[in-house]
């Protein structure tokens, strides 16, 4: 399995043999750079591709035959969107995850409330979802998070256990700041790009076509396009037989600390 540790040690190997053979007989300087690209390339697909487990374990779908998935939002609470989308999870009784952002509870502790009375898992998408969030040292990341930890507590008395990285994005640093401080890791493995796709009908067929056993959905709550495509897409998915769980039932994980 490819991960940051045997990629260190292959390279490392790699790049012994290369200067064997350039001591000895000689060879292009450009072998060297080449190396370095492929390296960087390798380790830019572990940073950015979340259910790559380069370098820790990040659990994107559920291991199940039966007709089960699991729907999350992220990026929320949004004082526009995430309230109509609760009425919409509501009117079909479904329960989703919301992984949410620490510093916009604050300004939307009503909603952040429903969230949590009307029984759907709150998870942890750090405090600051900084744009170089990916870029804090261990330390920084592991004080964001529990910053977001203690907006949640304040308000519902739990703490999340589930945490989804911003971005989707992992490296050495957030490692250590999970394991440090006890989270589990939890990805997807339908990324709807609902950020990006404004178009109903591209948006549904683009998620349609992903739907099996055990598929974690990943939608945003500050997406007018998912909400405008959600009622829809539930109703789709029960028509084929489906059942949509909370995300903590499927993958059999406490949700809260």
């Amino acid at each position: 399995m490819l991960n940051f540790r045997n990629t260190n040690i292959g390279f490392i190997i790699l790049l012994a043999f290369v200067i064997s053979v350039d001591r000895y007989a000689g060879i292009p300087f450009f072998v060297y750079p080449l190396l370095v690209f492929i390296y960087s390339v390798i380790v830019f697909y572990g940073c950015y591709f979340v259910d790559s487990n380069f370098f820790l374990p990040v659990i994107c779908s559920g291991i199940t035959d039966q007709k089960k998935i699991a729907i999350s939002f992220d990026d929320g609470p949004a004082n526009e969107y995430t309230a109509q989308m609760l009425q919409v999870l509501d009117e079909h009784d479904i329960k989703a995850a919301f992984f949410c952002i620490g510093k916009r509870i604050g300004q939307n502790e009503q909603l952040f409330q429903q969230l949590h009375q009307e029984g759907h898992l709150i998870g942890n998408h750090s405090y600051s979802h900084h744009i170089w969030f990916d870029l804090f040292s261990a330390k920084k990341m592991l004080a964001d998070l529990k910053l977001m930890d203690s907006e949640m507590k304040r308000i519902t008395g739990l703490e999340p256990k589930l945490f989804r990285p911003p971005y989707g994005v992992t490296n050495p640093n957030l490692k250590k700041a999970i394991i440090r401080g006890g989270y589990v890791p939890v990805g997807w493995s339908v990324r709807s790009m609902d950020t990006v796709i404004k178009n109903e009908k591209k948006l549904f067929d683009k998620i349609s076509k992903s739907l099996k056993p055990g598929a974690i959905f990943l939608f945003h709550d500050t997406s007018k396009t998912t909400l405008a495509v959600l009622p829809a897409f539930i109703n789709w998915v029960k028509q084929n037989g489906y059942e949509i769980v909370r995300i903590d039932k499927m993958l059999q994980l406490k949700p809260y600390a």
